[in-house]
């Protein structure tokens, strides 16, 4: 076994991680960077469509073209990356992180850790529908990893379960490569992805979307032969007579994300609203030395806005390990009415901060406010679409005079 000892140890190499390594990095630490994928990149190596890049770069690119900038930087940096390395344990007592890979394990002693290790998809198990478990079912980010990296067609006649993007942006590219996509079924009485995306991927290419509509049964032995398709009521229950039998070989799911923070489940509290880890406005946890950024802490819309939570956490871990002391002042933001998800959980004085949120339900019009300090207008308010707010330095400091602060949205 080999021991290694570094200032910052990050644990991911999507968006966050990259973006983490590099801020630390080039705060002067000694930077390690860890994946257990061959090559750092994450999920964007598989998302070829473009709308990346525009806040970051102010440019829009695919999504290896926005790794392959990230990769860049990282490299300059000078963080060292170990690619097909598996974190196996976190040791709380002495902060050590047992990892194994090709060479062999290796325990990193690092000062700090920065946590960026995304989410994975809800399988089709997890949804309790009434099933043989034939072949043909599939989430839709596999489905995207067969079509867009592989080259192999999940089949020839589709239905999309859910219409988050990554099913919406799979849809468009069944369709592109001549598969039959039927629908995409919904649930919920509004989409679950971004609006851009239910227009360029959906209504530009004419696929219906199905709201208030579920798959209740699936049929087939060895390979899927259909589904049973219902409409469901305001409460998403199946509503009975309204069954209908849907002929396909293919069920691709886009049922949500599952943040992945099995490592540290037991040493950190987790913000049960936004099903990830809790972290103030340093994406800081309440294990003072272990950070997150990403997925893990919330789903959110835009790997640029994920890029910018690596960042922050980057910088401040490595800024912790070279010897400032965090501070121990947190101002707790408590989530109120009209609000579902929010990062960060806390604020932290010291600097300005990005607060990210969304509404539980579409909002005409509506107002947003963050304790006495800051008020916002939303207009056309949605569920599927996080509002992103930055607040400067002095509506911060004056928000950490308090020791909590609401954060409620009203409809106007």
């Amino acid at each position: 076994m080999r021991r290694e000892t570094v200032d910052v140890l990050v644990l991911g190499a999507g968006a966050a991680g990259l973006a983490a390594a590099s801020a630390a990095a080039e705060q002067g630490a000694n930077v390690s960077l860890i994946d257990r994928e061959e090559f750092p990149g994450g999920v964007l190596d598989q998302c070829i469509h473009p709308g990346f890049g525009l806040h970051r770069y102010q440019q829009e690119l695919t999504g290896p073209e926005f790794a392959h900038r990230m990769v860049a930087e990282v490299t300059s940096s000078g963080a060292a990356f170990h690619g097909s390395r598996y974190a196996c344990c976190i040791h709380p007592e002495d902060h050590t992180v047992d990892t194994l890979g090709p060479t062999g394990r290796i325990l990193f002693k690092p000062t700090t850790v920065v946590l960026a290790t995304g989410a994975r998809e809800r399988p089709f198990g997890a949804l309790a529908i009434p099933s043989f478990r034939p072949s043909g079912i599939l989430t839709a980010g596999v489905a995207q990893r067969l079509v867009n990296i592989d080259g192999v067609l999940p089949g020839k006649r589709a239905i999309v379960l859910g219409s988050g993007d990554i099913g919406l942006i799979m849809a468009r590219r069944l369709h592109l490569e001549g598969v039959e996509v039927v629908a995409v079924l919904e649930q919920r009485p509004f989409p679950g992805g971004l609006l851009r995306n239910v227009v360029q991927c959906l209504e530009d290419f004419e696929i219906p979307l199905l709201l208030k509509h579920t798959v209740s049964c699936v049929h087939g032995t060895a390979r899927l032969k259909g589904v049973t398709m219902v409409e469901t009521d305001d409460f998403g229950a199946p509503v009975p007579g309204t069954e209908e039998f849907i002929e396909a070989d293919t069920l691709v799911l886009s049922v949500g994300l599952i943040p992945d923070n099995e490592l540290v489940m037991e040493m950190v509290s987790m913000d049960q609203g936004n099903g990830g880890l809790r972290v103030d406005s340093q994406m800081r946890t309440d294990a003072k030395w272990l950070f997150a950024a990403g997925n893990n802490v919330v789903v959110y819309d835009l790997a640029d806005w994920v890029a910018d939570a690596g960042e922050t956490a980057g910088r401040h871990a490595a800024k912790q390990a070279l010897g400032e002391h965090p501070t121990d002042t947190v101002t707790r933001l408590v989530r109120g009415p009209g609000v579902l998800h929010m990062v960060p959980a806390a604020l932290t004085p010291g600097g300005g901060c990005h607060v990210l949120l969304r509404v539980d339900r579409p909002i005409v019009r509506g107002r947003l406010t963050i304790g006495n300090a800051a008020s916002k207008v939303l207009h056309g308010a949605r569920p599927s679409e996080m509002i992103e707010w930055h607040l400067s330095e002095d509506q911060v400091h004056d928000l950490c005079r308090s020791t909590e602060v609401n954060v409620e949205v009203t409809i106007e």
